[in-house]
């Protein structure tokens, strides 16, 4: 949203003359299109770098941004996000030639440097991922949000826009994940590294639907989000999650069609930029209102040009993955740009670069063939990479053109590599830079090796032998390593549990290290069900639920001994089937997600018991369960620490 002053509109009135001036702007636009007011005998690149701000000691989410900002308020490139652990740094636009790349790469390098320095002193570290390996739930609690009216006002207008009751995750990868929210700030998971290429109005047609194109390939080998809340999923999990974290959606019985307003797109593109912004007008409704408004035909008419706001908050509030800008350049010449959001953040600065380079260099290259791409590939096939992109990343197997099929990989070596490097030629890129970054996602083609893939791999290695909040934390911190030694990630090696040196469970909350694949019981089940599902289980602890999923009680290992060892004293004078609800502890003491592990352990030993139930809100809904052995673990890791410590 960049420096616009927003609001949520206080009347109908309001809403309508902003609405007045949306619709001069896409006229103004219109004009200035058809009478070439605009920039277009230079093209220039530039970037935005969002990063995650994590605590020095837990590598969980340091929610300090405010704090960094008035500590280098001096840097006009510097702003926050919207959640407290997230900043941007804002790349200054180069002419794109020559040593552009690497001035790109360097400048990402020196604002990052110094706003490490700053956070060092605060207990902190800065990391460049698509998501945050240990993001919690409740990190993204409305408290979170940055304190600043333009946040807000996003959120109360989504929330605003929203026909269910709450905001949904559904994903499934390896693991899954299914969890509602109360605020679309779930959006704050993601990270980017965003991309923008400036364009003539006579080839954004083309370019445009080029960057389409492109967008599967260069997501695939650039994938790096795979870790939501500790559950493997997609590759490039931002991907769904964005657009799930904003979909104001619902489920209905009928087949209305709704788009979600982070898409992809419907279509090739076909007459000008006008098309996507005439769609986006059309298809969502308007969110948010500037509070300085101007009359852009007015503007047009006094021969000056428009700024366009209104367009441009509307638009700041549709989430395409190629998105068309509007912008004023230095010498107050229009102009018009495709920024790439696709692209995360990491897993180093150079990755990310090279991510840009190839990105840049095979739009330009695949322009030769931009008459010709809308025939030789048809949209439901891009769409349908874009899709599996997301999900397999470099495992991917892509449709191409004349209907072959290529794998990731090889489409990436064999076929665009080659155009990529055609195309930053034909910019006249320093030759030792092109090699320089195309050389990284070629090694990171031949060893399979995406940040990805390294995350999954990583995780799933550390899993074996720890909890996964500590597997987690050590991920973290491994990224963290790396990254400052400004390494790509196709020479990373995979962490072990002893490379992070002070981890400190003590911290924890219940939900971090609470069993959530629960086996469970209902009251009118039989006691014999229980006593041989918790004999196969080999678990002491039953919870019992009603068909809700509200706790109701809990057997243990020592009430079916007890009942077990009466039953036979009786000597089968009785002929009666015992129920869960005959025996259950009703009354059983739990805990919340929120609860620190300190208080859980409190609780189990002053009241002598080895679980407690985890249960949330008022209807005590069941969600999770802790046990004496999760606790022992966590122990145990502690004395291995300390033993290897000496």
């Amino acid at each position: 949203m960049g420096e616009q002053k927003v609001s949520l509109a206080k009347s109908t009135n309001e809403m309508q003359a902003f609405v007045k001036n949306l619709l001069k702007d896409v006229r103004a636009l219109e004009y200035m299109l058809d009478n070439d007011w605009f920039e277009s005998d230079i093209v220039r690149i530039g970037a935005e770098q969002e990063m995650c701000l994590v605590d020095s000691k837990t590598f969980k989410p340091a929610k300090i941004n405010m704090d960094v900002i008035k500590k280098m308020k001096d840097y006009s490139w510097l702003d926050t996000e919207l959640a407290q652990f997230n900043l941007e740094t804002n790349m200054t636009p180069h002419e794109f030639k020559g040593n552009a790349l690497r001035m790109m790469e360097d400048e990402n390098l020196e604002y990052i440097g110094k706003i490490r320095q700053v956070v060092k002193k605060m207990g902190a570290y800065v990391i460049l991922t698509g998501i945050l390996p240990t993001l919690r739930k409740t990190d993204l609690d409305i408290e979170n949000l940055t304190p600043k009216p333009r946040y807000l006002a996003l959120m109360n207008a989504l929330n605003s826009q929203l026909l269910g009751s709450a905001f949904e995750l559904n994903l499934n990868g390896i693991d899954e994940l299914h969890i509602k929210h109360d605020s679309p700030l779930l959006e704050a998971c993601n990270t980017s590294f965003q991309v923008h290429l400036q364009v003539a109005p006579k080839d954004f047609v083309c370019l445009y639907n080029i960057a389409q194109t492109l967008t599967a390939p260069v997501m695939a080998i650039a994938a790096n989000s795979p870790l939501v809340f500790g559950k493997r999923l997609w590759h490039e999990t931002r991907i769904a999650l964005f657009q799930q974290s904003l979909d104001t959606r619902t489920s209905h019985d009928h087949l209305r069609e709704r788009s979600p307003r982070v898409n992809f797109g419907n279509g090739w593109l076909n007459g000008s930029i006008l098309e996507i912004y005439k769609e986006d007008i059309a298809r969502f409704r308007v969110l948010m209102t500037a509070d300085e408004l101007e009359d852009s035909l007015l503007s047009i008419a006094e021969g000056k040009v428009p700024k366009l706001k209104a367009l441009q908050v509307h638009n700041s509030t549709v989430y395409r993955w190629n998105r068309p800008c509007y912008g004023i350049s230095a010498n107050g010449k229009p102009h018009l740009r495709i920024e790439n959001r696709v692209l995360p953040a990491g897993p180093s600065v150079i990755d990310a670069v090279a991510n840009a380079a190839f990105w840049l260099g095979a739009v330009v290259g695949m322009k030769k063939n931009c008459e010709d791409i809308c025939q030789r590939l048809s949209w439901e096939d891009v769409r349908d990479n874009f899709l599996k992109a997301a999900r397999y990343g470099i495992d991917s197997k892509f449709n191409w053109y004349d209907d072959k099929k290529f794998s990731a990989t090889d489409l990436i070596v064999q076929e665009l590599i080659p155009i990529a490097r055609e195309g930053l030629q034909e910019r006249n890129i320093d030759s030792t830079d092109i090699d320089r970054y195309l050389g990284v996602i070629e090694e990171r083609a031949k060893a399979h090796m995406t940040g990805a893939r390294w995350q999954l791999r990583a995780f799933t290695k550390l899993k074996q032998s720890i909890t996964t909040d500590e597997a987690t934390a050590v991920l973290t911190a491994c990224i963290v390593k790396n990254q400052e030694k400004e390494m790509p990630v196709h020479t990373w090696k995979l962490p072990d549990p002893g490379d992070l040196e002070d981890y400190v469970p003590s911290r924890l909350r219940v939900e971090e290290f609470m069993t959530t694949d629960l086996i469970t019981v209902q009251p009118d089940d039989i006691i014999d069900l229980v006593a041989e599902m918790m004999n196969w289980r080999k678990v002491r602890y039953m919870p019992v639920e009603d068909s809700k999923g509200r706790l109701m009680g809990l057997v243990t290992s020592r009430l079916l001994l007890r009942h077990y060892s009466r039953q036979g004293r009786l000597n089968g004078l009785q002929d009666t089937t015992t129920i869960v609800k005959d025996i259950m502890i009703e009354n059983t003491v739990t805990v919340s997600p929120k609860t620190s592990i300190m208080e859980a352990m409190t609780l189990m030993r002053d009241n002598m018991i080895g679980c407690l139930p985890v249960v949330q809100g008022s209807e005590k809904e069941l969600v999770g369960i802790i046990t004496e052995m999760d606790f022992l673990r966590v122990s145990a890791r502690l004395m291995e620490r300390l033993e290897a410590q000496k």
